[in-house]
């Protein structure tokens, strides 16, 4: 798993991205503004609480749920995660040439990479109390893998989503990867998204 071998996460930062309108970076300090087409995520994509996670580490990404996903709440059970966005686009076609990603993930020759906006669907996964829930890429790039291993055992998701349980690997441009983060939240920004949820939902 990108995210998983040897407890790498720790080498990873945290960004997050909140599926809602109202819990962008300004809410949070002001420290950054929601660019438009992540408020539009925020604003038309997103539904309450359908939060994700974005795994850093140089310009690398790993897309996962974030834990206040409604997929990783209790009493929620995995159905079926469907890499086929469309009649013409599955995200397993996707085919990378070059070196090996498992020893050199920087030096891609991308011939055949899906490139990714922040919009671009990843997956949809439906549960068993009939909701269905569509993962969105939240940056651009190019997609390098997604994770087959869910497929077969979804539970993956749901019990390690920060590592064997992550939904894709997207490496940004190189010349975007320092701002590719622009719209989305730190770790201590997201939990203060929440503690508001909270507070409101009391």
């Amino acid at each position: 798993g990108a995210a998983g071998a040897g407890g790498a996460e720790r080498y990873f930062t945290r960004w997050y991205k909140p599926g809602t309108a109202g819990a962008g970076p300004g809410s949070a300090g002001g420290r950054r503004a929601l660019t438009p087409l992540c408020a539009l995520l925020a604003d038309v994509k997103g539904r309450p609480c359908e939060d994700f996670c974005v795994l850093q580490h140089s310009n690398i990404c790993v897309i996962t749920l974030a834990e206040a996903h409604p997929l990783l709440q209790s009493g929620k059970t995995i159905k079926n995660i469907n890499y086929q966005i469309s009649a013409n686009c599955s995200r397993l076609q996707n085919k990378v040439s070059g070196k090996s990603k498992r020893t050199c993930l920087f030096v891609f020759q991308m011939q055949g990479a899906q490139f990714l906006t922040e919009l671009a669907p990843l997956c949809r996964i439906s549960s068993s109390d009939g909701e269905e829930y569509t993962i969105y890429s939240c940056i651009r790039g190019r997609l390098i893998e997604v994770n087959e291993n869910i497929l077969s055992n979804p539970t993956l998701l749901q019990e390690k989503p920060s590592t064997e349980g992550y939904i894709a690997v997207v490496l940004p441009k190189f010349e975007e990867s320092k701002s590719i983060t622009q719209g989305l939240l730190t770790q201590k920004e997201y939990e203060e998204v929440l503690m508001k949820r909270r507070s409101s939902a009391s």
